[in-house]
């Protein structure tokens, strides 16, 4: 059963939700779900990724939402559009996508005060073999580490199982940046880790919100930011991939809330 009472309370440092808060969350991350399917048929070659950015952001407010990166710690722009070898947190700008290009397109939505966050890779045009390869070696590692999370069994699961896949395929997983607790904030409790350690983790429990959301990077694992303080790439500028689902947990059951 879930937790009743108080939309809240904390375990651990982990919020744990109730049936309110699932109904809640449900709107949240379905509306982001299709702020990606709407802006899918307008990533093609020639588009710039401020194009894109202006897009979503007047998608989200017309559906009586907020785009949650904007001016979030500074961040300027209302999603995040990654390129290439830019594993998370690109800000649009005037680059225009060119056939051949991924990109990584980060939609978190603020809705009635409840957080939805997912993310997808697009191919534009004609991809190479290896970027083809990747996106979708990278969108099966996040349905591997999804199917890794059962109710009471344990968030060191996840990374595990993900590592086990993403070796099988000669990629590298980056270390620098995870998977999240989310709900009525944006970031919080559980960190999850999409690499495997020695450690079991915290245990998965009813009425838990997080993220999942494997970058996966053609080369090495390792990262840099840039000057602008948040643009994440590749150390050996190698091309990088990443999908992400918010999941909620029930007694019996993962639910895939951004699907």
């Amino acid at each position: 059963m879930w937790v009743g009472g108080s939309p809240a309370f904390y375990m651990s440092d982990i919020r744990i939700y109730d049936n309110v808060a699932l109904a809640k969350m449900r709107e949240a991350c379905i509306l982001a779900k299709d702020v990606l399917d709407f802006i899918e048929p307008y990533v093609v070659a020639g588009v710039s990724t401020n194009e894109i950015d202006k897009l979503c952001h007047e998608y989200i407010t017309s559906h009586n939402a907020v785009p949650a990166p904007l001016n979030y710690n500074g961040f300027p722009k209302s999603v995040c559009t990654s390129v290439n070898n830019v594993v998370c947190h690109g800000i649009p700008d005037e680059y225009k996508l060119k056939s051949g290009d991924i990109i990584n397109i980060d939609v978190t939505v603020i809705l009635n005060s409840w957080y939805g966050d997912t993310s997808r890779t697009f191919m534009v045009g004609e991809c190479s073999k290896l970027a083809r390869h990747l996106v979708e070696v990278t969108k099966q590692a996040l349905f591997v580490g999804i199917d890794a999370v059962k109710p009471y069994g344990h968030f060191g699961d996840i990374g595990k199982a993900i590592q086990k896949f993403v070796d099988k395929h000669g990629f590298s997983i980056v270390r620098d940046y995870c998977g999240h607790g989310i709900g009525d904030m944006f970031h919080g409790a559980p960190t999850i880790l999409h690499y495997a350690t020695n450690q079991k983790g915290e245990q998965i429990l009813p009425g838990m919100f997080f993220t999942i959301e494997p970058m996966i990077n053609a080369g090495g694992y390792k990262t840099k930011v840039l000057k602008d303080g948040w643009t994440a790439v590749t150390a050996d500028k190698s091309l990088s991939a990443q999908f992400e689902h918010t999941l909620a947990i029930t007694e019996t059951s993962v639910e895939i809330l951004t699907m």
